[in-house]
């Protein structure tokens, strides 16, 4: 069944710059522009944004298997984070954005992601065209966001799955994490330089391609430049800011959006540990709060694309039944 879904559907890749930072979009179902005025747009946009390291293709699978459970009657949309995925020197990258548009500050850092979320949103997609957002990780911290700086905007449900959105730093991942993200930055970076610069092509694309077997990963989006020093450089520098900034939980922001706001915690997630589940339940008991029982791992899209996209797609029917 998984390997059928993923060769009947087709998924388009683009290349853009989105305020002023290179963005890998992959597009699983409609992807023809939607600003033009001839196009039948669909009334609604499922939008994946991803995890830290933010690299979309790692998300196809769930995106796949999400599109065919909800009758391909919705696009699926992925994006990376800004200067997390590098385009292929042949590969051509797109500037469609807002020719009055300025670049964002600090683009690589936590608020520059958000900010680079919502740069796309209004640029790529409709006004009145409906969102359901699904965020992981720090995806979800996001989607949060993106419903405070943007109101305005037609989301109908935010998905946070495994979302790490308070005291990142306190959890039992973040408490080895933070001194080598924060204190130990510039150690990594050198590595990085010193290792990978002078590495030949070749050599980082056999050990991309080994490491991306190992963990079975498999399509074909995946950049064999993700080894880049530019990249691993972006990744711990939004790794680092999240240990900083993701410290308390914003209750405002969650109660005022309650209703479509559906979370899912791991029971073995060390990033987000269930006692942040029985917190946030207490805070929030009439929320749609949800604890796994399958022993789902925090990188669900490794091994559980195929359950965690069953689960969205049951958990948008009522939703969805209505457009």
């Amino acid at each position: 069944m998984d390997s059928e879904i993923e060769e009947e559907i087709p998924v388009h890749e683009e290349f853009i710059s989105c305020g002023g930072g290179e963005t890998q979009v992959l597009k699983c179902g409609p992807w023809t522009d939607f600003n033009d005025p001839s196009v039948d747009k669909p009334k609604l946009l499922i939008f994946i944004i991803p995890g830290n390291p933010g690299i979309s293709s790692f998300y196809v699978p769930f995106a796949k298997d999400l599109y065919s459970l909800t009758n391909k009657r919705f696009p699926v949309w992925i994006i990376s984070h800004a200067g997390h995925v590098l385009a292929p020197k042949e590969k051509k990258i797109t500037t469609s954005e807002d020719p009055n548009a300025q670049e964002i500050k600090d683009i690589y850092g936590l608020s520059g992601q958000i900010e680079h979320k919502l740069a796309f949103l209004r640029t790529h997609v409709p006004k009145e065209m409906k969102l359901v957002l699904i965020g992981h990780s720090i995806g979800s911290y996001i989607c949060l966001q993106i419903l405070k700086r943007a109101p305005e905007l037609p989301v109908i449900r935010a998905l946070l799955l495994f979302p790490t959105i308070e005291r990142m730093s306190e959890s039992p991942n973040g408490r080895i994490a933070t001194p080598l993200l924060c204190w130990f930055r510039y150690a990594l970076y050198f590595i990085s330089y010193l290792l990978l610069k002078p590495c030949p092509e070749t050599i980082k694309s056999m050990v991309c391609r080994m490491s991306l077997q190992a963990m079975n990963v498999k399509n074909e989006f995946v950049q064999m430049n993700i080894l880049e020093p530019f990249c691993i450089a972006n990744v711990v520098y939004l790794g680092g800011q999240e240990m900083m900034e993701v410290v308390k939980r914003d209750n405002e922001i969650i109660k005022e959006n309650l209703p479509k706001l559906t979370f899912y915690y791991g029971t073995t997630d060390r990033w987000c540990p269930k006692e942040y589940y029985d917190d946030i339940k207490k805070d929030f008991p009439e929320g749609d709060i949800r604890l796994c029982e399958k022993n789902i791992p925090h990188a669900f899209i490794i091994s559980f694309s195929k359950e965690m996209a069953t689960m969205v797609a049951d958990w948008l029917g009522d939703d969805l039944s209505k457009l």
